[in-house]
């Protein structure tokens, strides 16, 4: 058994459909035969591997006999239900020629949604990995419904790689890199070796095509997960997964495709589920002098700040802070419902206290329980 109090923080890396279907030239067993036998050697050199799976809805359609990836949520469960099993059969083969144990994790939104279960699937993906066993992980396609989907594995990769803590997370894809446009469509498209940081990222939306026939994800779900572990302090880097010896060169400390710098001041461990975890059930609009205070004066808060209140929420649900803009700077937990913020906005703590007959009541959501989202330097 590892001890995890030593062990090399874990790296994360990201297969999509369109690697795993391969071409003419290498099929999916030689793709999967090609990872298994990189992956292996990475972990018997110390070092931790949890595997983001797709494919399981392209194998589960191909074995159907579709000649199309399913549109219809259904079909998709149906398909997913068929594949989960061919792609696990396939990697636990692949791997254990190479004595390397695996694991199938199946998740969905709602794992990260629940504190509780959030803590239960990291508990577990940790457990794992202290077992020297390789976590391969997929969303549960077969089971999800829509509220609860991550929708693709990129975001589901970058919320893994938080959940345990990696170093790095390596995304593969069907291009070399980033690009200031699709490379495909047009020529005039220059490269993007290194975003340095948060501003550099968002600045990038731009560049997101959306995905294949076969795949889900497209620029926009990578630019997206870059956001959620960049901002948890994990470096990113976005590949060519067709050529395994681009992995094999990442995995060695190497440098290729698009490397995301982690942030320098990233959002600190036990809020990183409250920033990338729940679901908002409402938006609270704040003015300007709330904004500052709390991204600037790291203030709690409080009713007076509050302008307008959106969505029915219950006390300690989740909320978006929106500036007056109605740009989100942050979220938390509210101490109160809907109806309680909307009877106490824009009143002061001492108009508050009687009202609800509460000494505390004005404060809405405490700072321990808040976490922000924009950089406090954004609208500078």
């Amino acid at each position: 058994m590892v001890d995890s109090g030593t062990a090399l923080p874990p790296i994360v890396v990201k297969v999509g459909t369109s690697i795993l279907r391969g071409d003419a030239r290498r099929g999916t067993e030689t793709v999967i035969a090609e990872l298994a036998r990189v992956l292996s050697c990475c972990c018997q050199q110390g070092r931790s591997v949890v595997l983001v799976s797709s494919g399981a809805v392209g194998l589960g359609s191909r074995r159907l006999g579709d000649a199309r990836r399913p549109q219809e949520l259904l079909q998709q469960q149906v398909a997913a239900a068929v594949g989960q099993g061919l792609l696990m059969a396939s990697y636990d083969k692949a791997f254990g020629v190479h004595g390397q144990l695996v694991a199938q994790v199946l998740l969905t939104r709602g794992d990260f949604v629940s504190r509780r279960r959030y803590r239960n699937a990291t508990a577990t993906l940790r457990g794992l990995l202290a077992r020297r066993v390789l976590p391969i992980v997929n969303e549960n396609d077969a089971l999800a419904t829509d509220e609860l989907r991550f929708g693709d594995n990129d975001t589901l990769a970058a919320r893994v790689a938080v959940a345990v803590a990696a170093e790095r997370l390596i995304l593969l894809t069907d291009v070399d890199r980033l690009y200031s446009a699709d490379p495909r469509r047009d020529l005039q498209a220059s490269p993007i070796h290194e975003v340095r940081n948060r501003a550099e990222l968002l600045s990038l939306s731009q560049a997101a095509e959306p995905g294949g026939q076969w795949g889900t994800g497209g620029m926009t779900t990578k630019l997206a997960a870059a956001r959620i572990a960049t901002a948890g302090g994990i470096t990113v880097d976005l590949a060519d997964g067709r050529t395994i010896s681009v992995l094999e060169g990442l995995l060695q400390g190497g440098n290729g495709g698009t490397r995301f710098q982690a942030d320098a001041l990233p959002i600190p461990i036990r809020k990183r589920w409250l920033a990338h975890g729940v679901l908002p059930q409402g938006r609270l609009h704040l003015d300007q002098g709330a904004v500052k205070a709390i991204e600037r004066q790291g203030a709690s808060l409080l009713s007076a700040g509050i302008t307008a209140v959106e969505g029915c929420f219950s006390s300690h649900e989740a909320v978006c802070l929106c500036g007056p803009d109605g740009e989100e700077i942050a979220r938390g937990i509210s101490r109160h419902g809907s109806d309680v913020v909307n009877r106490i906005r824009g009143l002061s703590r001492d108009q508050v206290a009687p009202l609800l007959g509460q000494p505390n009541a004005a404060c809405v959501v405490h700072r321990d329980s808040l976490v922000l989202t924009r950089s406090p330097d954004a609208n500078s």
